[in-house]
């Protein structure tokens, strides 16, 4: 099956005791066993749940995965990667990630002897000159939180196998719809499912995907223990919300290359990052490894913090929100909102200024977008 059939079909049959077309909501804590040691393939949903199943396997197919593994946000499937980890390993991390995962990285999973090098991750060269001895992974992120940095894949999956390395990638932004990382070569992706791919703002929830087999069983034996699970609704809800994934991309992308081209042309921005812009550093890797540049835009305002305080505040249309990937266009400052655990000193080292302001384009019509930005603006 092509891409948009899979993302509407694979993994959903009609149920087999009503024949409806959607999946059923499994809303249930445990399962009755027919006899001591035979089940029907469920006996608690910490473990698995068919909602989940339908989802884990509707998710694997998008990403062209063997494997899928569902967790309850983003972050627990961030942190249940790293659990693949030990005490004293090492890992070379993109320098611009969300500021939940900094947070994680350097105040929770250091505390437990685990190291972390920040390296800007579009720079192949100072990838591989920050792999150490003890270096078990390299963690991605393309396009980067915020600055929309596009790290090459082909570059990553080659020092990866160098070095005998894990190499994850977090790839919410661009989704399966513009880029697939296990095609490159990674071992690991990880989404947010809470963005783009539910769509909605209507969840929370992470997956991580594989066509490693002795890596998902340890996330299923991770999922098991630590149940960082979503919900059989949650899970009910992202599969709605995927079914029209394709088509809110095509849009969202649409939608933000008309805002990143009008930025560019304002007298009251300094900078635009998007990869769609020829101007974007990365921009020739973005469109050779990309089908499309998503809808994620960051600029910088002339006149820092209180800008960026007067724009967020002078938006009626654009919901001043700290998330992404939703139907409704959110604007976000990321100094005071999104990366605001990030200490001072290493937000400016990353170039995440005070004056930076990302925007979540959403699938509103694009012209007024245009004229909310436009109004708020003038006011800067």
């Amino acid at each position: 099956m092509k891409l948009d059939t899979r993302i509407v079909r694979a993994g959903i049959t009609p149920d087999p005791t009503t024949g409806s077309i959607l999946p059923p909501i499994y809303e249930t804590a445990t399962f009755v066993l027919e006899k001591v040691g035979k089940d029907k393939g469920f006996d608690y949903t910490r473990s698995s749940n068919p909602t989940r199943q339908v989802l884990e396997e509707n998710l694997a197919a998008i990403e062209g995965a063997q494997y899928g593994v569902c967790f309850a946000s983003g972050m627990a499937s961030v942190d249940s990667v790293m659990k693949l980890l030990s005490a004293g390993d090492h890992v070379v991390c993109s320098d611009d990630v969300y500021g939940g995962v900094s947070r994680h990285f350097n105040r929770v999973l250091a505390r437990y002897q685990l190291s972390f090098s920040f390296v800007d991750s579009s720079d192949a060269a100072a990838v591989r000159a920050a792999i150490k001895p003890e270096t078990r992974m390299l963690w991605i992120e393309t396009p980067t939180n915020p600055l929309l940095k596009v790290t090459d894949m082909e570059a990553m999956a080659e020092i990866a196998r160098e070095n005998d390395i894990l190499l994850g990638v977090d790839s919410t932004f661009a989704t399966p719809v513009f880029l697939r990382p296990l095609e490159f070569g990674a071992d690991i992706v990880v989404h947010s499912t809470t963005k783009y791919l539910s769509g909605h703002n209507q969840i929370i929830g992470g997956c991580v995907l594989t066509n490693r087999e002795d890596i998902f069983q340890e996330m299923k034996f991770i999922q098991k223990t630590i149940g960082a699970v979503p919900s059989p609704m949650d899970c009910w809800l992202v599969l709605l919300g995927l079914k029209t994934l394709h088509l809110r991309m095509a849009r969202h992308e649409e939608s933000g290359m008309k805002v990143a081209q009008y930025l560019e042309a304002h007298d009251k921005i300094v900078k635009v990052r998007y990869p769609g812009l020829p101007s974007h550093p990365q921009h020739n890797i973005a469109a050779a490894q990309m089908d499309g540049f998503s809808g994620m835009i960051s600029f910088e305002l002339k006149g820092g913090i209180s800008a960026g305080k007067t724009i967020m505040n002078s938006v009626k249309l654009c919901a001043l929100a700290e998330s992404l990937g939703a139907v409704e266009t959110m604007i976000t400052h990321p100094a005071t909102m999104t990366h605001v655990d990030v200490p001072e000193e290493e937000r400016r080292a990353r170039g995440l200024t005070d004056g930076l302001v990302r925007i979540s384009v959403g699938i509103e019509d694009s012209e007024d977008i245009l004229n909310d930005l436009d109004q708020a603006l003038a006011l800067v």
